[in-house]
């Protein structure tokens, strides 16, 4: 099943707007967090938010869509040519050949919490009574519109995995012959409900959030739009496998030995036909919060052999919820791209619970495999492995 050709990618997060940017934040090791300034009364904490989003207009006709999450999507198609790809694939396979799933955790719940801010009487106020911004599929049913997909388009929300998940959908759709192109990802814009939400579970860091690091405080939250384009040919990276299993443990807490995780992950490799030594890279989920870092970090000691450079780059993004999937395989992609594997920004003393695997510095390296991992509140896990061209010169 697994196989599916990338033949385009971007992200834009508040470490940079497009791939270029991002790897440039990536090496130079310059976080995109900041001190929260989101909401009329910020929490004391840091955020992932990216800039421009306020002022971005929406396409002639689609202006009853417009709210943050849909305008920070659109502002990611614009980014490395993917809008003019999915354009291009279009019009190789026909409007009805495309798919489009899309994973986001809140959609545009940022604007329906606006709209009961401001109740006229017991109704919405006027310019807030648009039923395309008040619904879970509302951003899908947006970028359908924009892309002028004609085939299924489907919402993935299981969490922190949805974006992931998004990949292994899509590629299911190529192999069933649902679609001959999918695009895929996930975007998740910052709202008071996340922030007070994970506030509420004590999971929010009042610092800066350090991954895997001994003190660790807590997840900042942040913002991100990213997508791939999946088809049967072209492209220098493949969709080389993926693994999902549910934990059926806890509603926000892993299984204490990791089990779900685990089984993901070698359902991933197995399915990619790759031992875990072939993996150059793996990008952790590594949120920040002290049970994630705890399990995740045990896990990947337990199954990765020493040499496996792996790292959170949340301490560059924020933790990106629905988004976070499809960021990390497009920062996995850069990585085997220009041959970086980052390390965990703002980390200053690893967690005696990691292995040598967990990297506190970024480094150059030869990258044929790279791993991306996404576990989500409910045990719901996806992992995903990406190769590049076996023919391609190192």
């Amino acid at each position: 099943m697994p196989g599916a050709r990338i033949t385009a990618f971007t992200a834009t997060c508040s470490a940079g707007a497009g791939n270029a940017a991002l790897l440039r934040s990536l090496r130079e090791a310059r976080t995109g967090l900041r001190a929260n300034d989101f909401g009329r009364k910020p929490l004391d904490t840091w955020v992932g938010r990216v800039d421009g989003v306020e002022e971005a207009t929406l396409p002639a006709g689609l202006a009853s869509f417009d709210c943050r999450n849909n305008r920070l999507a659109w502002m990611g198609l614009q980014r490395d040519g993917f809008h003019e790809a999915v354009t291009a694939a279009r019009a190789r396979h026909g409007a009805d050949r495309v798919a489009l799933v899309l994973g986001t955790s809140t959609s545009s719940i940022g604007a329906t919490e606006e709209a009961y801010a401001r109740l006229d009487g017991n109704q919405f106020p006027a310019d807030m009574r648009r039923p395309a911004v008040h619904t879970p599929h509302s951003t899908a049913e947006f970028l359908q519109r924009a892309l002028e997909l004609d085939n299924v388009a489907f919402t993935v929300a299981t969490a922190c995995s949805s974006s992931a998940k998004a990949f292994a959908q899509g590629a299911r759709l190529l192999d069933l012959d649902v679609a001959d192109a999918v695009v895929v990802g996930g975007v998740d814009s910052l709202c008071g409900s996340v922030l007070f939400g994970f506030n509420s579970l004590a999971l929010i860091s009042p610092e800066v959030c350090r991954p895997f690091d001994a003190g660790r405080r807590g997840i900042n939250i942040g913002e991100a739009a990213a997508f791939a384009l999946l088809e049967r040919d072209g492209g220098r990276f493949t969709l080389a496998g993926f693994g999902e299993s549910s934990d059926a443990h806890h509603m926000s807490a892993p299984h204490p030995q990791g089990l779900g995780a685990q089984a993901a992950i070698e359902e991933a490799l197995s399915t990619a036909g790759l031992s875990a030594d072939a993996i150059g890279y793996a990008n952790l989920h590594g949120t920040a919060s002290q049970k994630n870092d705890e399990i995740e970090a045990q896990v990947i000691a337990r199954l990765f052999p020493a040499g496996t450079h792996a790292s959170s780059t949340k301490g560059w993004t924020g933790h990106t919820l629905g988004a976070a999937g499809a960021l990390e395989a497009v920062i996995a992609l850069l990585a085997m791209d220009a041959g970086f594997a980052p390390g965990n920004l703002n980390a200053r003393q690893l967690d005696a619970l990691c292995g040598p695997q967990v990297k506190l510095t970024g480094r150059s390296m030869v990258i044929r495999h790279a791993l991306s991992s996404s576990f989500g509140f409910g045990g719901s896990n996806c992992v995903l492995v990406f190769s590049r061209d076996a023919r391609e010169p190192v």
